[in-house]
């Protein structure tokens, strides 16, 4: 090969991973590079043109191009079929042609003999396959024995896990698809027994086997007929933590009297619908309550400020809370009645039975919404101050969005509804707040970082405190002092703080 081939052919500026060369003139190459500086040892017969990193982060992160050269033909495989990536402790196992364990800096290759690539296995990287998924179920349930290092296979729980996972994803047809892979690849490779094992799992998953043999939280709930999302659930305990370490304000609810408490009411039924899009002047939605009368042209919309304030201007009603994870579904069943009951078509009272997505989140999977309400409830139950309960209760509802629609306001009566039950001020999003508000759930949804989300509404809770009186018109005075009605755009909430 000649000196210009070399070259053209070894681009120590872009390559970060260069791998030594039984060829002569290649390995004169890597010499003259490695001399000048350009490149460095970092493992036997691997170089790097990356003289910053350690070799430890650099052969991690090329630890797919590592395993394709130095062992061609290989089968990732087992745990690492699966996870697609070393374990937290470093280790990646590969099926290939003998037994071996090769150390390298920040990688352990822990190789097996065994069957090679069959029909349907992959290419992963250039000549490193990796077992398809049924195979990788099965070598997932070999019996292993116990060693203090990673097993090459996952735990009974994990795999449960991802095969639940399979059917909150492709549905049970999915799940069924996989199982008739993995049969006929279990006579293929010998591998009937891990075969008999998944079958039974699966089984279970389906409900078509009346022996519980699923180990996993997840699996569990599934079979009891309460399947949850363990995601949102990884969520809300991120929330749940961080209230539960904190002390919060009681700020006492000022509006005692039938009439204060209906004034609020009103402008938390305004406030309320507004977030949503449904827009009327104040003087309409004044006529509206007070006559208690729709608006011929706006029935629909009508209803919705009808129906959110015939809820929470009934301090009875909103001193009702759950007791048990049964009474929290059933509690937002019948508001959710109330609230929508003008609109036949968003199904009031009844959980959604499709999936539904604000921009770019994903809700719930409606198949989910009652274990994962049930779920979330274990967490909630625990909390002791009354804003942390609060809190937490509305941003599960909005997170799993239960509904076709109204799920919004259905999320903020539960949140006003543990605050009523202590005597505590109820919490308005006013106009002004809308972006804020908006944008502390969305953080809180894509970074799980609750810190700005408890931060939002505490600011709110404080700023609503202050809002209370006989006489609505003075309250009205007060909330445009504030400037709860601009928008976010061209106002800023402004209160007198507590």
């Amino acid at each position: 090969m000649s000196k210009q081939l070399i070259e053209k052919n070894l681009h120590p500026q872009i390559d970060e991973t260069i791998f030594g060369s039984s060829d002569k003139a290649r390995s004169q190459q890597i010499s003259r590079l490695e001399k000048a500086g350009k490149i460095r040892k970092i493992a036997p017969r691997i170089y790097t043109s990356n003289l910053l990193d350690e070799p430890e982060i650099i052969i991690k992160r090329n630890w797919y191009k590592i395993l394709a050269h130095l062992f061609p033909g290989a089968l990732l495989s087992h745990r690492s079929a699966l996870e697609f990536k070393p374990s937290s402790s470093g280790e990646i196992f590969v099926t290939y042609k003998y037994t071996k364990t090769l150390v390298l800096p920040g990688l352990i290759v822990r190789l097996q003999k065994g069957h090679g690539p069959v029909d349907g296995d992959t290419f992963f990287f250039k000549e490193l396959h990796v077992s398809q998924e049924a195979r990788a179920f099965l070598e997932n349930l070999e019996a292993t024995r116990k060693t203090d290092n990673t097993p090459k296979t996952l735990s009974k729980t994990a795999v449960e896990d991802k095969l639940d996972a399979i059917i909150r994803i492709r549905g049970e047809e999915g799940l069924n698809t996989l199982r008739d892979e993995a049969r006929i690849i279990a006579g293929k490779l010998g591998m009937n027994k891990e075969f008999e094992q998944l079958n039974k799992i699966v089984a279970a998953l389906l409900s078509s086997n009346s022996k519980v043999v699923l180990s996993s939280s997840i699996s569990k709930a599934r079979l009891s007929g309460f399947p949850y999302d363990p995601v949102r659930i990884d969520l809300f305990a991120h929330l749940y933590e961080q209230l539960a370490v904190d002390e919060y304000p009681e700020f006492d609810d000022k509006n005692k009297t039938v009439h204060s408490y209906q004034n609020f009411a009103f402008y938390e039924s305004y406030f309320s619908n507004y977030i949503e899009g449904t827009i009327f002047e104040i003087e309409e939605a004044k006529e509206i309550i007070l006559t208690a009368t729709p608006m011929p042209s706006r029935d629909e919309d009508s209803h919705d400020i009808l129906g959110t304030y015939q809820i929470v201007s009934n301090r009875t009603e909103m001193s009702r809370v759950p007791e048990t994870a049964d009474e929290l579904l059933t509690l937002l069943r019948y508001r959710h009645s109330i609230l929508m009951s003008a609109r036949p078509s968003k199904a009031p009272g009844n959980f959604k039975d499709k999936n539904n997505r604000a921009g770019s989140t994903e809700f719930v999977d409606w198949q989910l919404v009652a274990g994962t309400l049930k779920k979330g409830f274990e967490l909630y139950s625990i909390l002791r101050s009354s804003f942390a309960r609060a809190a937490f209760m509305m941003f599960m509802v909005s997170e799993v969005h239960p509904f076709l629609d109204g799920n919004g306001r259905v999320a903020r009566v539960m949140m006003n509804a543990e605050l009523t039950s202590k005597g505590l001020s109820k919490i308005i999003i006013p106009t002004v707040y809308r972006e804020d508000y908006m944008g502390a759930l969305k953080k809180l949804t894509k970074q799980a970082e609750p810190a700005s989300y408890i931060r939002m509404l505490l600011r709110a809770y404080e700023f609503s405190a202050t809002v209370y009186g006989d006489d609505m018109n003075t309250m009205e005075a007060y909330l445009k002092k504030c400037d709860a009605f601009e928008e976010p755009t061209l106002g800023r909430l402004n209160y007198q703080k507590i």
